[in-house]
């Protein structure tokens, strides 16, 4: 079977998303690196993109120049990943979607709920692909909690408590650093830091097992480090469409925590808890029931996990895993769109345009709640109303 010709913007020499990104598009095979426009020092970009093997024709100076070459290519990529800075991911997503091109976009999508309906509407038209790297999303036992929600297991779904919570900005003395400072302008973050960063791969999680979206919201915001224009700390209480209540919380200076993001889900029949830094590990206990330990890999795992699980039982899989889930999600979505067949179920699990819309406008609405002293607000997006 050919392989698909994928294309990255951003994600150049020293980019933190950009190795997990080749890993993960790489790992099945299914993806080659045809094309990219890593770098905005254009040669420095088309330096690095022959450096790891895409072709001096194809190492591009510029995501137009991208776009315009690729364009004229009857070989052209059949995805592009967008892992640029957060402001411009809007516009490239847009320019590659009218062209035709399906996208992976970081998160967040879009920087206002605005921009995210033009994306949804514009997927809608052209029938392209809009993925969102909510890469978490991808491990195993994640996909073994959705589905044990969704064959009811869990019964009703009473409460989800998300986290995503570390301590490496807890340190006023680098809060000028640059490295860190920019996270907190709004110039370049928009209107929310800490929860826009984090909070929403959390949110997006609590919605993606329960099979829920978030429908109301209550929010606290603080900036624990007074220099900082946005917060650093963030509680957040949501209701959800199916009668679930959720509890949120996000923060850069929880100092101990390393990544912190986990989830927990509590049902009429018992409850789930898994940590993204023990992913191979699912805690799952019955009501009046004991604790048992669900491990990944081992047998008589639902179709989604096992499809998701790489390397056998008692060995660690990682972050650049959960990625490769999701490029294997859209190398199914893409080749079956291209055989005009299903795909398959266990696949069609990739996040997409109307998910990024949700988190940009919980995000502003959360915004909007921290500033009213955490007045309950509409979480949905008007255009999904």
């Amino acid at each position: 079977m050919a392989r698909l010709n994928w294309g990255m913007i951003g994600g150049g020499e020293g980019s933190q998303i950009g190795p997990a990104h080749r890993l993960g598009a790489g790992l099945d095979g299914e993806f080659v690196l045809a094309a990219g426009a890593l770098d905005h020092n254009p040669e420095a970009g088309r330096a690095y993109a022959q450096s790891l093997g895409v072709a001096a024709d194809r190492a591009y100076g510029d995501w137009r120049e991208m776009l315009a070459g690729e364009a004229a290519r009857d070989d052209r990529v059949d995805l592009v990943t967008v892992a640029t800075p957060n402001a411009t991911h809007f516009e490239i997503t847009k320019s590659f979607l009218e062209g035709g091109f399906h996208v992976l976009c970081e998160k967040p999508m879009t920087m206002t709920v605005e921009e995210g309906e033009e994306i949804v509407k514009i997927t809608r038209a052209t029938g392209r692909i809009c993925a969102v790297n909510y890469g978490y999303t991808g491990y195993s036992l994640v996909r073994h909690m959705r589905a044990m929600v969704a064959r009811g297991d869990l019964g009703a779904v009473r409460v989800v408590v998300a986290e995503f919570s570390h301590g490496h900005h807890a340190d006023a003395a680098q809060a000028d650093n640059p490295r860190i400072r920019w996270r907190y302008d709004p110039g370049q973050m928009g209107a929310s830091a800490q929860f826009a960063d984090c909070g929403i791969h959390a949110l997006h999680m609590a919605s993606f097992v329960t099979g829920q979206e978030v429908e109301t919201l209550s929010a606290d915001f603080v900036s624990t480090i007074p220099s900082r224009e946005l917060e650093d700390d963030a509680m957040v209480n949501f209701r959800m469409t199916g009668g679930a209540v959720g509890r949120l919380w996000t923060s850069a200076v929880a100092v101990g925590r390393m990544h912190g993001l986990t989830l927990q889900v509590f049902g009429e029949k018992g409850g789930l808890r898994w940590a993204q830094e023990h992913p191979s590990q699912l805690y799952w206990t019955a009501t009046n029931g004991r604790v048992q330990v669900i491990e990944r890999g081992e047998a008589d795992l639902s179709p989604e996990a096992d499809r998701a699980t790489r390397v056998t039982i008692g060995h660690a899989e990682g972050m650049p895993l959960a990625f490769a889930n999701i490029y294997s999600d859209l190398a199914e979505a893409i080749r079956a769109a291209k055989d005009g067949r299903d795909m398959d179920p266990a696949a069609n699990l990739y996040p997409r345009s109307e998910d990024g819309l949700r988190s940009m406008a919980a995000v502003h609405q959360a915004v909007a709640s921290a500033k009213s002293g955490g007045a309950w607000v509409n979480a949905v997006p008007p255009f999904l109303r």
